[in-house]
């Protein structure tokens, strides 16, 4: 693996509603359980969830007085792209990881650093009006018509990529489009969407990896910044989160993250 500097994990979907947040910070501790130091940078300045979500955890370690493992966090508030670059200098200067969580809405700061990932982590619901924010189908084959605009976007930085990729060091830019909420979707539709995001994968370039169901557990979770990785403290858990737990330990290893060797590397059951 080219190595300079933290493995970029950019989380970005100009939708929102699409479970972008939550898959961001079970990713950010599955990393640390992994012992792996990583950084969280929260871009969307209104809502903040992965900024509240890590605050609450920080909270809860202190209420109870706990170690948990943890993301050195912070959110940007400002429209400076060179503001926002030197923030990510900052905060990844010590990080093996820089996780990025953006608005879900066409944003230019999360553009910049969509382009600039080493990880780029697209979650859709699987529906065609999320899958519409990367190509276009037709009414009545549902065979791809056209890309959108987003998909364009990605694949010209891809592209550029490429070619910096060893002039200047650089990793290869790995897209997954994650598909979350994939139990709610009816059968006929759902083989739609597979066929559809099979053939659209082969033409931009992405990979498409199993995400999160939608879960009570999950909203439950967020005012103590607590994951379903963090079993000795989540008291008794039912068959549902068990399930839950099971489909995060497939989301992680399908991203394909690289490895951190680490002295005394925490277990992380499932996902290491």
């Amino acid at each position: 693996m080219v190595s300079n500097g933290p493995h970029r994990i950019v989380f970005a979907n100009e939708k929102g509603g699409t479970g972008k947040s939550t898959t961001a910070v079970h990713c950010a501790i599955a990393l640390a359980y992994q012992g792996a130091r990583v950084a969280a940078i929260d871009l969307d300045s209104r809502q903040r969830t992965l900024h509240r979500y890590l605050e609450n955890r920080a909270e809860t370690q202190r209420r109870r007085d706990i170690a948990l493992p943890t993301a050195n966090f912070a959110v940007y508030a400002g429209d400076s792209v060179e503001e926002l670059d030197a923030l990510t200098t900052t905060m990844g200067a010590d990080a093996d990881f820089i996780v990025f969580d953006t608005p879900g809405r066409d944003d230019p700061l999360a553009r910049h650093v969509a382009t600039r990932a080493d990880t780029l982590v697209t979650p859709l619901n699987d529906s065609f009006v999320d899958f519409d924010l990367i190509g276009q189908v037709d009414a009545e084959t549902f065979k791809v018509r056209r890309l959108s605009f987003y998909a364009e976007l990605i694949w010209e930085a891809r592209k550029k990529r490429a070619m910096a990729t060893i002039r200047d060091a650089r990793r290869e830019m790995d897209w997954v489009v994650v598909r979350n909420r994939t139990g709610y979707t009816e059968a006929r539709n759902q083989r739609r969407i597979d066929q559809a995001l099979t053939e659209l994968s082969r033409r931009v370039g992405f990979r498409v990896a199993s995400g999160l169901s939608e879960r009570v557990i999950y909203r439950e979770l967020f005012p103590s910044g607590l994951t379903l990785l963090d079993k000795g403290h989540l008291g008794e858990l039912g068959t549902s989160h068990l399930v839950a737990r099971q489909e995060l330990r497939t989301l992680i290893a399908g991203l394909n993250l690289p490895t951190v060797a680490t002295k005394g590397q925490l277990a992380l059951e499932g996902v290491t």
